[in-house]
């Protein structure tokens, strides 16, 4: 997930956040290693075998929980391109109470939440369980490298309005 100066604007409608820190252009050697995390996270996921959408549906709802707009937009466009229905992205945001999703999804669901709460939750020992009871431990550890990074991107770009999402009509 590389963000660029290209995707980026200082806004000048009243209500749209201005963009507080051009990290790209203050800090391009962090954001390098933020984008080789992403990649090596990716990688991982390659290396499980982790379906590229529920990569984007996991990234989507950690994305949804950190208030990431810009990363919201661009999880569900490539959750869509990876073939997602439209109904299931939808249902992402309540995903406790949609039929759509199976168990291993619901288990992914589970530990992103807890993940990207990490202050709040721990971890439970349950949602550990029921992921581990739905996933090997390479998925695991893929899951988590995937969460890892989107929560990195989510920070940057939720603390300093850098990235926002263009609407494509």
């Amino acid at each position: 997930m590389t963000m660029t100066t290209a995707q980026t604007t200082t806004s000048t409608d009243p209500v749209a956040p201005v963009r507080r820190l051009d990290l790209d252009g203050v800090a391009p050697a962090f954001v390098r290693a933020v984008s080789a995390l992403d990649e090596a996270a990716e990688a991982e996921a390659d290396r499980a075998g982790i379906e590229q959408g529920l990569r984007e549906l996991v990234r989507l709802r950690a994305s949804q929980l950190n208030g990431c707009s810009y990363c919201v937009d661009l999880h569900s466009r490539d959750a869509a391109t990876a073939g997602e229905h439209v109904q299931r992205l939808y249902a992402v945001a309540v995903w406790p109470e949609s039929n759509f999703f199976t168990a291993r999804e619901r288990a992914a669901f589970a530990l992103a939440d807890a993940v990207t709460r990490l202050s709040e939750t721990h971890v439970p020992d349950e949602v550990w369980h029921e992921a581990s009871a739905q996933f090997t431990d390479d998925e695991l550890a893929a899951l988590l490298a995937l969460l890892v990074s989107v929560n990195a991107w989510n920070e940057l770009a939720v603390s300093t309005r850098g990235w926002r999402p263009k609407l494509r009509i």
